[in-house]
């Protein structure tokens, strides 16, 4: 087994790494959700004028047809100079691709030029309340009226949906179909009579996820993305690229392992270091160990995209292992901030500006959000450990 980079990936890494010094933007606290999301609007801006936005899409379609291996490097780098993420992920990483796969050319002339320099924002119109993770008990409906549908249902949990123009959307276009069957895949116009975006405020205090109301909204007849009631297949080719290997998460985790060794080292702003503390030695041991897990699992998976492999059910397992060791590694982060880890705001008692707090209550949603922990284990324990589906016992 050859873990080596080539000689043109390590140029390609280099070449990003001297990109990223000469026009990274300095650290900033945006002082709203909409100030965040016009600093992002101009990075992503500028990463495209460096050609650095979707560069795993083809070259016809704006990107540099970059192979699986430079788009993982390239994740990697990024994380690592702390860059701010791009504000257009949905629409780079889930829609692009999808489009580029099932839409047709109408469709990929009129939305793939927008995503990449964010001049239209997208978000994902997926999850319901009662169907996050088990999608195909989704309840939104689409009934055809004329030459398109009428879709009446709620999504939730839609990032940046009060921002975006569009939104690639679930909706049950043959109710008496069993589950996956009768699913159909559209872009919904979020600027359309009927929709109504509420923001949630999470435990952070951000505002970027939403829940999304659609009363009777037009859908024109090309909006439809693929055959009708195929969407489920078309939907799967999309929940592939959100999981697989995850780069950026496992450079976030590396750089947190070195926050709690050093908060151990040197104490939390005042407070007794931890260095003679034997279970917590034992305890930051078992995170690094797990942190090489992690990368090892992403080179895994990375293989076998590089091989054109199918993904499987592998990719479960990376989200499982690394939502749950994210938890672990930020109990132990809050056990070492002490008190400190209440002030979660800029001010004179946070610990590194906040920053490590509201990483804390950022990842408690880390076993739910790109799917639960319950459905990655019952994904690997009847896909790849073969276990009989369990049922639900009626009451007598």
């Amino acid at each position: 087994m050859d873990l080596a980079f080539t000689p043109a990936e390590e140029a390609f890494r280099a070449e990003l790494r001297g990109w990223l010094r000469a026009h990274l933007p300095p650290s900033a606290e945006p002082a709203t959700l909409a100030d965040e999301v016009a600093f992002l609007r101009a990075w992503q801006r500028q990463l495209h004028d460096g050609r650095w936005v979707g560069i795993h899409w083809p070259r016809e379609y704006g990107g540099r047809g970059a192979s699986v291996v430079e788009h993982y490097i390239f994740q990697e780098e990024m994380a690592a100079a702390r860059a701010p993420e791009i504000l257009n992920r949905i629409g780079v990483n889930l829609v692009g691709p999808t489009l580029i796969a099932h839409g047709s050319e109408a469709q990929k002339r009129r939305f793939l030029p927008q995503i990449l320099p964010a001049d239209e924002l997208w978000c994902q119109l997926f999850s319901e309340p009662g169907a996050g993770s088990d999608l195909t008990a989704l309840r939104t409906r689409a009934q055809r009226r004329g030459d398109g549908w009428v879709v009446t249902g709620q999504k939730v949990w839609t990032s940046y949906a009060q921002f975006a123009r569009w939104g690639i959307l679930l909706a049950r276009t043959d109710p008496a179909a069993p589950r996956a069957r009768g699913i159909s895949y559209f872009i919904c116009d979020l600027q359309a009579p009927g929709v109504t975006v509420r923001p949630l405020r999470q435990l952070t205090g951000s505002e970027e996820f939403n829940e999304v109301f659609l009363e009777e909204v037009l859908v024109p007849h090309d909006h439809l993305v693929g055959r009708e009631n195929e969407g489920w297949a078309i939907a799967n080719t999309t929940l592939a690229h959100e999981r697989g290997t995850s780069p950026r998460q496992l450079v976030i985790h590396r750089m947190l392992l070195d926050d709690l060794l050093r908060l151990a080292r040197e104490g939390a702003d005042g407070q007794a270091p931890r260095r003679g503390d034997r279970v917590l030695r034992q305890r930051l041991a078992q995170h690094a160990i797990e942190v090489e897990i992690t990368r090892l699992n992403n080179w895994r998976t990375l293989t076998r995209l590089q091989r054109r492999e199918p993904l499987g059910p592998e990719a479960s397992f990376v989200k499982l292992f690394w939502s749950e060791m994210s938890q672990r590694m930020h109990d132990t982060l809050m056990e070492l901030l002490g008190p400190r880890g209440l002030c979660w705001q800029p001010g004179p008692h946070a610990v590194a500006g906040g920053r490590l707090a509201r990483s804390y209550l950022y990842y408690r949603a880390a076993s739910l959000f790109a799917g639960t922990s319950e459905i990655q284990r019952n994904i690997l324990a009847e896909r790849v450990l073969g276990l009989p589906r369990a049922r639900a016992e009626r009451a007598p």
